[in-house]
């Protein structure tokens, strides 16, 4: 495979050439230095090197294609999970779903009611996506949560599902993991016998199956029973997972006979899932949107993954495998990708103590350098 580094500045010359003006290229890569800050708190008026109003017009009302960004960046993403296939057995690709809740208090009128309160949390709640192989992941695509009435986040994942690139369908054995929302009928139905892929997803205890008894039931791991309204057979198994000092039972179906030990150890793996959730909050802002628009909102999530992206490829070709330090790979990618955009919050942040150095007798003035 190519040097990854070339590619992603590759990537980043592409992302700006596709803005319609210089200004916009300027405001995208003060954007995308303000979300590899790494801090988690990329609010507009953080940045050091373009206004809040520039960043909100960029984001709410500039016409550059938020499709070509994704397009783009996607296309890339496709290029170097091919390039982990290998002759003879497929490799196995795992698309993890899941929902997430982004916090919100206050109101949100130009947001259409897209804030609500759901399992007890209220903000903006996406499915998302999430491709995994090996150690590589990906965050892929999400879709909207809109609430009651609409479609729910098990009908959300299967039109992810649906979209799908076909190359990787055929170039990978693919292993769709979820949580209990995950494990309905009709979608395991599709995963199953529509997409042709495998199924490790969660159900709840009390899920019943054609005998009339429920899972917590069943004392053999890898049992294969039918679920109430599934005509296909599945495989029984559950993980002890650790919530507040409590062990707690979750139980996981396969649909393809494994050992129970096996069916668990799947289960356990959609939880990378979660930890990829805190990164992009955390550490990449995707929770701090406040545009006023939804297309604001929309392009503020994108960039928020884009950044992601682009702090994991700069880990991958640092080849530091066994710390991934996600504040250490954004300032790494910030320094090695937008230089002059460290330069310039660096110098804007000298200014504002420059009165503070006069009052106590000092100053500063750069120097070019000769080389």
């Amino acid at each position: 495979m190519r040097e990854i580094l070339p590619q992603v500045e590759e990537l980043m010359l592409r992302l700006k050439q596709l803005m319609p003006s210089i200004y916009q290229q300027e405001t995208l890569e003060s954007i995308l230095g303000l979300f590899l800050s790494g801090k988690g708190n990329a609010a507009p008026h953080h940045c050091q090197t373009k206004s809040e109003s520039a960043i909100s017009r960029f984001l709410n009302y500039y016409t550059w294609s938020t499709r070509s960004v994704i397009r783009t960046v996607r296309s890339y993403v496709l290029n170097l999970i091919l390039s982990q296939r290998i002759k003879g057995r497929k490799r196995t690709l795992q698309v993890m779903l899941d929902l997430t809740t982004l916090e919100k208090v206050g109101k949100f009128p130009h947001l259409k009611d897209l804030i609500r309160v759901y399992n007890h949390k209220k903000g903006l709640h996406i499915v998302v996506m999430y491709l995994v192989i090996g150690n590589w992941r990906f965050p892929w695509s999400f879709r909207v949560y809109r609430g009651k009435g609409t479609a729910s986040p098990s009908q959300l994942a299967q039109k992810l599902l649906n979209n799908l690139p076909s190359i990787l369908i055929k170039s990978f054995q693919i292993y769709v993991l979820g949580d209990t929302a995950f494990g309905t009928i009709k979608l395991i139905n599709k995963i199953r016998n529509s997409f042709q892929f495998h199924a490790v997803v969660g159900i709840p205890k009390t899920r019943k199956i054609q005998d009339g008894r429920k899972v917590s039931e069943i004392k053999t791991r890898g049992q294969q029973i039918y679920l109430n309204g599934l005509d296909i057979p599945v495989f029984l198994s559950w993980v002890w997972l650790k919530r507040d000092e409590k062990r707690i039972q979750r139980f996981v179906i396969s649909t393809k006979p494994m050992k129970g030990q096996t069916i668990a150890r799947w289960g356990k793996k959609r939880w990378q899932i979660e930890g990829f959730f805190k990164t992009v909050k955390h550490c990449f802002s995707l929770h701090r949107f406040g545009q006023k628009t939804l297309l604001g909102v929309y392009r503020w999530l994108i960039l928020s993954f884009v950044s992601y992206l682009l702090s994991y490829w700069v880990y991958l070709h640092l080849g530091n495998y066994d710390n991934l330090d996600w504040f250490d790979s954004a300032q790494q990618a910030l320094f090695l990708l937008l230089p002059h955009i460290l330069l310039l919050s660096l110098l804007n942040q000298l200014e504002i103590v420059r009165p503070w150095l006069n009052d106590t007798g000092f100053d500063f003035s750069l120097i070019r350098c000769k080389i």
